[in-house]
C-alpha cells in the first residue's frame, strides 16, 4: 500500500464526511433490526478507525526505518462485524488483513490493549505479546487467535482439524482442552487464496466429513476484495465455485456495510453452532491500498477502478450509518477520526523505543515449546488390557515378534494409557494399515479414535495440528514417505512455526508416523520407496526418530509420545518399511531380528544411541536399514577379515545426537558412515562435518546414489547393501595400515 495512496484515502474520508457526501445506508437494515445497540455501533466504528490509522502509521514508520510491516486491513474493516457476531472464545485462524477482527474481539475482552500490542508488533519489539518481535503476526492467546505466519490458505487444514476436535471433546475430554465444547472455529482467507490447492483441499475435507454426518463446527470466511496482489478474481468466481459444494452451507454479505457483516455472520455462526455443520461466508469487501509496501494499484488498475473502490470505503459506510441512526453528527465522526489518528501517532512514538531482538539465541528462544504439567499416566487395567488384546495377541505378547507387530502392541498400550491419543490416516482403521501395523486398533478403540481419513496428506496433517491445539495427542499416519512431500508445508510452515511465532503460547504437539526408506523388494518404485529425509531434517525444532528393530521401535515410540505429551514437541516417527516383517539377521530361520515386547518401565530417551559390539578397528555409524545391514556385515568382517567393528545406531536423526555419537566412536581407529539416503542432503554430510570438526579419527562414508529408486530386481542397487559395506569397511581399514 503506497503511502501517497493511503493519504489520498485519508483526505477523501475527511472531505466527504465534512460535506456529508456519504453512501446511502441500506434501507432493509437498521440498528433495531440488526439487534445491535447504539454503543455497539460506536464500538465497531472505533475498531475500524483504529485499524485504519494503524495501517497509516505502519507506512510512516516504515519510511523512517522504525516499522517493518505494511500489509494493511484498509477496506476489510467490515470484519469487525464478523468478530462481533462470534464469541471471543471461538478459535479464530485469521487472514493477514484481519487486524480489525482482532481489535473488535479485544473490545469484547476486558484488559486487552490492541493498539499497544499491534504497534509493538509493527516495530518488532521483544515485548510484542504474541511473537516477541519475531514476526508481525495477528494473534493472541487471550483472544483465542493462534498466529498465522502465512495465510496463502495454509492455515485452512488445521482449522478443519481444530473444528473436528470440538465435538470429539464432548466424548473424550482432553486434559489440556482449549476450546469450549459448543465452540465454533472461524477461518478467514482471501479470494485469491481460495484458488490454492490447500484451500480447495480443506473445503473438500470439510464437505467430505459433513457429507458423511460427522459434526464439524467451522465457519469459513472468504474475504473477497476482487484482487490478489495484481490479478483480478473473475466476476462471480467465488460464489460459483463454492455455493454448490455438498454439505457446506453458503452465505453472502457485503461487509463494507458493518450491519450486514454482523447480521449475516450472526446467522451463519448460529447455524454452524446449532447444526455442527460447516458453512462458508462469502464476505465481499474492497482493498483500498496496494497489496503491501510500495505496491501501487495504479500500475494495474485504471483510475476509474480505483475511484470506484474508494467510493466503497467501509468507514464512509459506517459513518453514514451513524449519522442516519442519529448516533453521531458528521462533526462527531470527524472529531473521533482525528482523535484516533492523534492517539495512534502518540502511542507509536512510545512503542518504537521498546527493546528489539538482538541475538541468534534470543530469536531461537521460543523454537522449542515449554514443557507442561501432565497427569501421571495410569497403567492399563489388566482386565481391560486383556479384553483389548484378545487371546491370540496375549499369547503373541509373550513371544518374540517382528517390528510391525511390536509397534501395534505399543500403540495399543499407549492408547490404553492416554485417552487423548487419536490415530488418523488413510486405511489405518478397518484395513489396519497397508502393512497391518494398525490392525484391530479401530476395533479395540472405536472409529472416533482410529480415523480412516480421505486421501489427502495436507488434510491428515491439518487434522493432527488442529486437534493438538485443543489438547488431543494426535498420531497421524502418512502412508509412505514420498507422499509427505505433497504436504510438507503443513509440517514446516504451520506445525513447526506455531510455538516459534507465539512464544510457546500455542503449540501443536503430535507424533507423525511415516512408513519410509527403501529396500522393499519389487514394490512401487520411488513412490513407495523414498530415501530422502532432508525435507524433515531441515525443519527447526522437529524431532525425527528412526528405529531399526522392534524393541527400539516400542521404546522410542513411548518416548515420542512422552515428548509430545509433556514437552509439546512435534515428532516424526519414521518406520523402515523393509524391516517391518524382517525376522532373520544372518541365516534363514535364525530369528535374529525378532524382539520381545519390552516392559513398561523401559525407555530409550531422546538422543540415546545404541552401540553393538566393542571393537576398536572400525566404528560404523548408521541408522534404519543401515543398522540391520551393518550388523550383517559386522559378522563377516570379524569372521572373514578379522576386523573387529562396533555398530552405532543413531536412532534419533534430528536433532543430530552429536555428543552421543562422538562418545560412541571414542577409541576407534576409523569411522565409516553408512547412510541409505542419497549423497546430497544425507545425514552423512552432517556426520562428516561433525567428525572433521571434533576429532582426529578419520571418517569415510558409504551412501546411496543421487537417484530415485527403481521397481523390480533393481530395487536396491542404488543403495548400500551388506556386501558393499563389507567391501568399503575392508578398504578403509586396509588403507589406514
Amino acid at each position: 500500500m503506497s503511502r501517497d495512496h493511503a493519504e489520498t484515502v485519508h483526505r477523501n474520508f475527511l472531505s466527504r464526511v465534512a460535506a456529508t457526501d456519504l453512501p446511502s445506508p441500506r434501507t432493509d437494515m437498521d440498528l433495531a433490526r440488526s439487534g445491535l445497540a447504539a454503543h455497539d455501533l460506536v464500538a465497531l466504528f472505533d475498531a475500524q478507525l483504529l485499524s485504519r490509522h494503524l495501517d497509516r502509521i505502519a507506512l510512516k514508520l516504515q519510511a523512517r526505518g522504525e516499522g517493518f510491516y505494511t500489509i494493511g486491513s484498509s477496506g476489510h474493516e467490515g470484519n469487525a462485524g464478523i468478530a462481533w457476531a462470534l464469541r471471543p472464545t471461538d478459535m479464530a485462524f485469521l487472514h493477514y488483513r484481519d487486524a480489525t477482527f482482532q481489535i473488535a474481539r479485544s473490545l469484547q475482552v476486558p484488559g486487552t490493549t490492541p493498539l499497544w500490542d499491534m504497534l509493538l508488533s509493527f516495530s518488532t519489539s521483544t515485548e510484542d505479546p504474541i511473537s516477541g518481535g519475531r514476526h508481525k503476526v495477528l494473534g493472541s492467546k487471550t483472544l483465542a487467535i493462534p498466529p498465522q505466519t502465512s495465510t496463502i490458505a495454509s492455515h485452512l487444514p488445521k482449522a478443519v482439524g481444530a473444528a473436528y476436535s470440538i465435538p470429539l471433546s464432548r466424548r473424550i475430554d482432553p486434559e489440556h482442552r482449549e476450546m469450549e465444547k459448543d465452540g465454533v472455529v472461524v477461518c478467514t482467507f482471501g479470494d485469491a487464496s481460495l484458488n490454492h490447492s490447500t484451500a480447495q483441499g480443506a473445503l473438500n475435507t470439510a464437505s467430505w466429513t459433513a457429507y458423511q454426518g460427522s459434526p464439524l463446527p467451522i465457519l469459513f470466511v472468504c474475504e473477497d476484495n476482487g484482487i490478489g496482489i495484481s490479478t483480478k478474481t473473475p466476476e462471480n468466481w467465488v460464489e460459483q465455485s463454492v455455493a454448490s459444494r455438498p454439505a457446506l452451507d453458503y452465505f453472502q454479505a457485503d461487509t463494507t456495510d458493518i450491519l450486514q457483516a454482523y447480521t449475516v455472520t450472526k446467522q451463519a455462526a448460529e447455524q454452524v453452532r446449532r447444526r455442527c455443520r460447516p458453512a462458508f461466508l462469502h464476505a465481499k469487501c474492497v482493498r483500498l491500498y496496494g497489496h503491501a509496501g510500495p505496491d501501487a494499484p495504479s500500475t494495474y488498475l485504471s483510475k476509474a477502478e480505483i475511484e470506484a473502490t474508494e467510493a466503497r470505503d467501509p468507514l464512509l459506510v459506517t459513518a453514514a450509518r451513524l449519522i442516519a441512526e442519529g448516533v453521531m453528527t458528521a462533526q462527531d465522526v470527524l472529531d473521533r477520526y482525528v482523535a484516533m489518528d492523534t492517539r495512534v501517532a502518540r502511542v507509536a512514538e512510545q512503542a518504537i523505543r521498546r527493546p528489539r531482538l538482538n541475538s541468534a539465541e534470543a530469536v531461537a528462544q521460543s523454537l522449542i515449546p515449554p514443557t507442561r504439567s501432565c497427569k501421571e499416566p495410569s497403567a492399563p487395567v489388566p482386565m481391560a488390557r486383556d479384553r483389548c488384546f484378545g487371546e491370540s495377541d496375549k499369547r503373541a505378547l509373550g513371544q518374540s515378534q517382528h517390528m510391525a507387530k511390536l509397534i501395534n502392541f505399543a500403540l495399543t498400550d499407549l492408547m490404553l494409557c492416554h485417552e487423548e491419543i487419536v490415530l488418523a490416516g488413510e486405511d489405518v482403521g478397518r484395513k489396519g494399515g497397508v502393512y497391518g501395523v494398525t490392525q484391530r486398533l479401530q476395533k479395540r478403540f472405536g472409529a472416533h479414535r482410529v480415523i480412516d481419513t480421505l486421501l489427502d496428506e495436507q488434510a491428515i496433517l491439518g487434522l493432527g495440528i488442529g486437534m493438538a491445539q485443543n489438547g488431543f495427542l494426535p498420531i497421524p499416519e502418512i502412508q509412505f514417505l514420498a507422499y509427505l512431500h505433497n504436504a510438507i508445508d503443513q509440517m514446516r510452515g504451520e506445525a513447526a512455526t506455531l510455538p516459534f511465532f507465539s512464544k510457546g503460547q500455542f503449540t501443536n504437539p503430535m507424533v507423525v508416523r511415516i512408513a519410509g526408506l527403501g529396500y522393499q523388494r519389487g514394490f512401487g518404485g520411488h513412490f513407495h520407496n523414498e530415501n530422502s529425509l532432508v525435507a524433515l531434517r531441515d525443519i527447526p525444532g522437529l524431532i525425527l526418530a528412526c528405529p531399526s528393530n522392534g524393541r527400539d521401535a516400542v521404546l522410542m515410540l513411548r518416548e515420542c509420545v512422552r515428548l509430545a505429551r509433556e514437552e509439546q514437541r512435534l515428532v516424526v516417527f519414521l518406520e523402515p518399511i523393509a524391516l517391518y516383517m524382517t525376522r532373520d539377521l544372518h541365516d534363514a530361520g535364525d530369528g535374529g531380528w525378532m524382539c520381545d515386547y519390552p516392559n513398561g518401565d523401559e525407555a530409550v530417551l531422546l538422543g540415546e544411541v545404541a552401540t553393538h559390539g566393542s571393537g576398536d578397528d572400525l566404528a560404523i555409524v548408521t541408522y534404519g536399514n543401515g543398522a540391520y545391514l551393518s550388523r550383517q556385515a559386522q559378522k563377516i568382517l570379524k569372521d572373514t577379515h578379522e576386523i573387529d567393528a562396533r555398530i552405532i545406531d543413531m536412532r534419533w536423526l534430528s536433532p543430530l545426537p552429536k555428543q552421543a555419537v562422538l562418545d560412541a566412536v571414542a577409541g576407534c581407529k576409523q569411522v565409516l558412515i553408512v547412510d541409505e539416503c542419497r549423497e546430497q542432503g544425507s545425514h552423512s554430510e552432517a556426520l562428516m562435518t561433525l567428525f572433521a570438526e571434533n576429532g582426529d579419527v578419520p571418517a569415510h562414508r558409504l551412501m546411496a546414489t543421487d537417484c530415485f529408486i527403481a521397481t523390480g530386481p533393481a530395487y536396491g542397487v542404488t543403495m548400500p547393501d551388506r556386501d558393499a559395506i563389507v567391501t568399503k569397511a575392508v578398504a578403509v581399514v586396509e588403507e589406514a595400515k
